[in-house]
């Protein structure tokens, strides 16, 4: 069983960047697939981006596309996500997830895929 949390959250002007990490542990985490999702107040949760075991596969929602990047470094055992150009709508607590792959290739964008979630890191986008 693994266990994640996540850093890097904080309070940033529109057009700025964040970068937050993810931090696993207690399990290989190289046999996850990894994504990130986001819920901001009153809404539910929603997927942002998701990456392969390998990160040779990742996927976004169409709202970051262009502007967020997953990747991850299975020797440190961590997934981050870099936000640039954030915007007020960006807005959120984001959560790390991790889903036992065994090294299918696969990303997954559904929250239902997912068994493994860290406690989120609050960002805020500022007008």
């Amino acid at each position: 069983q693994v266990q994640l949390a996540e850093s890097g959250g904080g309070l940033v002007q529109a057009g700025g960047s964040l970068r937050l990490s993810c931090a696993a542990s207690g399990g290989i985490f190289s046999s996850y697939a990894m994504g990130w999702f986001r819920q901001a107040p009153g809404k539910v949760r929603e997927f942002v981006a998701a990456i392969s075991w390998s990160g040779g596969s990742t996927y976004y929602a169409d709202s970051v596309k262009g502007r967020f990047t997953i990747s991850r470094d299975n020797r440190k055992n961590t997934v981050s996500l870099q936000m640039n150009s954030l915007k007020p709508e960006d807005t959120a607590v984001y959560y790390c997830a991790a889903v036992a792959d065994m090294y299918t290739g696969r990303y997954y964008a559904h929250e239902s895929d997912y068994h493994y979630w860290g406690q989120g890191t609050q960002v805020t986008v500022s007008s």
